[in-house]
């Protein structure tokens, strides 16, 4: 049975030319990508707009033109990758590719946006608010989906969050220092200077929220400290936030070490991509291992993204969901 077409007229107040350029953006580019993501006709002349398409698609659109033209009202510029993480948050972005037929249109509410003097950050679609409640919820959390979903920098975020309100007193960020087909050994500088590239990821999520000399100087006095997995062992970490990325390449006896280490008004979240373990093939990832050891353990909180959540280049996840099929096809072979 054939879905019935709907069609919707609005009108963005006030009518601002600058702003609807930025709405439109260059040659229309941010409608074109609205309406070939979400297969709805758009068609504008000033700031009234006609809509048309599936039901559910009008009204994903229609919310998403109205939320980023309320957002050009502080000046901002708007890109298609902002476009493209409205469109994300969603949830009937992909509607017509994924089968979806839940009608609603869900964007964050304030209970899980994260606020940090620098930028105000809102969790897009169902899997990430999930994992911001979590975190906000228990102590442990693990984040577990393929790159690009976000795991890492809403985990920065909110530690970030934390410390402003002085919820914690010091962040740690940790990763195993693992080598993805590279060989440390050929990297110029002491282990400190060879293993910082590993380490870059979480250094980038901070001078984004906090700017460079914030955190240099938060570092300085050792409120914030990036380091690998290997000196967690032996310490206490208590009023602490600590996020373990990459967690894929720890070893099931560092996984262990490390969950250990957690003291009083301490929270961790560990995240990683069972997908893309980087250890020797007969080793087995100790993030794959404390998965089962603590299913059903009460106050851990665990939540896994799919390509769904992918918040890159919207190519990216056609290629995250290219490998799955793969993968499956591969093991239904065997």
């Amino acid at each position: 049975m054939d879905t019935p077409l709907a069609s919707q007229k609005i009108s963005l107040e006030p009518n601002d030319s600058r702003r609807l350029a930025s709405l439109c953006g260059r040659l229309d580019e941010h409608i074109k990508q609205i309406a070939q993501r979400l297969s709805v006709d758009i068609h504008n002349r000033g700031n009234q707009f006609s809509l048309a398409g599936e039901p559910a698609a009008v009204e994903a659109a229609g919310a998403i033109l109205t939320e980023l033209y309320e957002q050009t009202g502080d000046g901002t510029e708007l890109t298609p990758e902002m476009v493209h993480l409205h469109l994300q948050q969603s949830n009937v972005a992909d509607h017509t590719s994924a089968g979806r037929t839940d009608n609603t249109v869900a964007f964050p509410s304030d209970e899980v946006i994260i606020r940090t003097r620098r930028t105000r950050i809102k969790p897009r679609g169902t899997h990430q608010r999930e994992y911001v409640r979590n975190i906000r919820k228990f102590d442990i959390n693990f984040g577990i989906g393929p790159a690009g979903t976000g795991k890492t920098w809403l985990a920065v975020a909110c530690a970030v969050d934390a410390l402003e309100k002085a919820e914690i007193q010091r962040i740690l960020l940790v990763r195993p220092a693992v080598e993805a087909g590279e060989k440390l050994g050929f990297l110029p500088g002491d282990l400190a200077e060879k293993i910082d590239p590993y380490l870059r990821p979480l250094y980038d999520a901070l001078y984004e929220m906090l700017g460079f000399e914030k955190v240099a100087k938060l570092m300085d006095r050792m409120v914030i400290e990036v380091a690998p997995l290997a000196y967690m062992r032996g310490r206490t970490l208590n009023n602490s936030f600590v996020i373990l990325d990459e967690a894929q390449n720890t070893t099931p006896e560092q996984m262990k070490m490390f969950l250990t280490r957690i003291g009083f008004g301490t929270r961790a979240v560990i995240t990683g991509d069972v997908t893309q373990v980087d250890l020797p093939r007969h080793q087995r990832s100790g993030l794959v291992n404390t998965l089962e050891v603590l299913d059903g353990v009460k106050g851990i909180g665990v939540t896994r993204f799919d390509s769904k959540d992918v918040v890159r280049h919207p190519l990216v996840q056609r290629i995250v969901e290219a490998y799955d099929r793969h993968e499956r096809d591969t093991d239904t072979d065997r």
